[in-house]
């Protein structure tokens, strides 16, 4: 329980700050989840409240995600999840000590990486 209520403290009020990757290119781009909010449902699902930014787009979704745990270190999971307007997604993400890395997929067929930092208050300008 108390690996839980990390996870919701480290992620509400924060932003991920990082890059991505795509399979497709040797471009990497500039990423950033304002995360509103971060709220425990019944059945193991997560609600992240998030502003998504992302390669010229812009929107806020509620997105659903499983947890799992590797250990102490929580791992964000979507499996084939859809994103109204924005198409269905695979992730996995890891949030370690500040950081975040992961794998991202979506039904148009492409993928790559995503990884930086968890920024609070302040430094998340």
């Amino acid at each position: 329980m108390r690996r839980a209520a990390e996870f919701e403290r480290t992620l509400t009020g924060a932003t991920l700050v990082g890059r991505f990757s795509s399979l497709r290119s040797d471009r990497i781009g500039e990423d950033r989840y304002t995360i509103a909010k971060v709220t425990r449902l019944p059945a193991g699902i997560w609600l992240i409240h998030a502003r998504i930014q992302y390669g010229g787009h812009d929107y806020t979704a509620p997105v659903p995600v499983k947890v799992e745990w590797a250990g102490d270190t929580p791992v964000i999971a979507l499996t084939d999840v859809g994103i109204p307007g924005r198409g269905t997604f695979t992730v996995r993400v890891l949030f370690c000590r500040g950081q975040y890395a992961g794998t991202w997929s979506s039904s148009q067929g492409h993928g790559g990486q995503m990884w930086g930092r968890i920024e609070r208050g302040d430094t998340a300008k």
